[in-house]
């Protein structure tokens, strides 16, 4: 599976948001996309999707444009998981991970989907949480589990924007790994927005860092997460050290303080 982007732009009504975005995408890779607030991650993930349409530019799903193809089609062969929203009405985490076997159903649900959603649960280790009310586990559990609702498309590849927001330390960690774990095991593009730098840098094969609707940077996490384009991007002083091959980000100050910025 390959996913081509060419020359994309977006704007919302007099508002330009994405410019001259191209990237090259492929089966199995880790992709964190990485900026500051606004800077156009979400958007990016939306058009790839077509959850945006009035984009130009291209985008091409194994050399087939996505704007050819039905939305139950994009949806057989990629998963989007937005930000964690608020779920008010009952439903068991059974039930919620079954929805994921929607896009690929004729008429009904059968056994085979839900033996598949077994099975997934399984694998995932949230077998004991199946007849529980999705509202009533804690927030990494949920995050768990609309990832294994994403797995239930049976997608090539996942769109995932923000997946350890609102999470602490241990369940942040938790829910990378089941991501790492999943889309190696089966050959999954994922692509991630993430704000966090050291998550971004432990876990992704490949960073693409955004700054004002384009490419700042990308390639490889300790090629891209320098000190130079974290000051660049970020506004902030940064130190970088690299062990065990991974590079970790120290931020020490801004560069310009809150007041001396708005002030000119």
């Amino acid at each position: 599976m390959k996913l081509r982007i060419e020359n994309l732009e977006f704007s919302y009504p007099s508002i330009p948001v994405l410019k001259d975005i191209c990237m090259d995408l492929h089966s199995g890779t880790i992709v964190s996309i990485v900026g500051r607030n606004g800077a156009g991650k979400s958007t990016l993930l939306k058009c790839m999707n077509r959850i945006l349409q009035r984009y130009k530019g291209t985008i091409l799903l194994d050399e087939q444009s996505i704007e050819s193809m039905k939305i139950k089609e994009i949806a057989r062969k990629m998963a989007y998981l937005p930000q964690t929203g608020e779920h008010d009405f009952p439903v068991t985490v059974f039930d919620m991970v079954l929805m994921g076997r929607y896009p690929h159903i004729a008429w009904s649900l059968d056994e085979h989907d839900k033996d598949y959603v077994w099975q997934i649960l399984e694998m995932m280790g949230l077998q004991g949480l199946a007849i529980r009310d999705f509202r009533h586990i804690s927030g990494g559990q949920q995050q768990q589990v609309l990832i294994a609702r994403a797995l239930a498309q049976q997608v090539d590849v996942f769109l995932l924007d923000e997946p350890t927001s609102n999470l602490d330390i241990r369940h942040q960690l938790e829910v990378m790994e089941v991501i790492k774990k999943l889309a190696k095991k089966n050959n999954i593009l994922t692509v991630i927005s993430i704000h966090d730098l050291n998550l971004a840098a432990r876990y992704a094969d490949r960073v693409i860092m955004i700054n004002q609707g384009s490419i700042h940077a990308a390639g490889e996490p300790n090629k891209v997460f320098t000190a130079e384009n974290i000051q660049q991007v970020y506004g902030v002083e940064a130190k970088t050290i690299t062990a065990g091959n991974k590079v970790h980000i120290i931020p020490v100050r801004p560069v310009e303080s809150f007041e001396q910025k708005f002030a000119d």
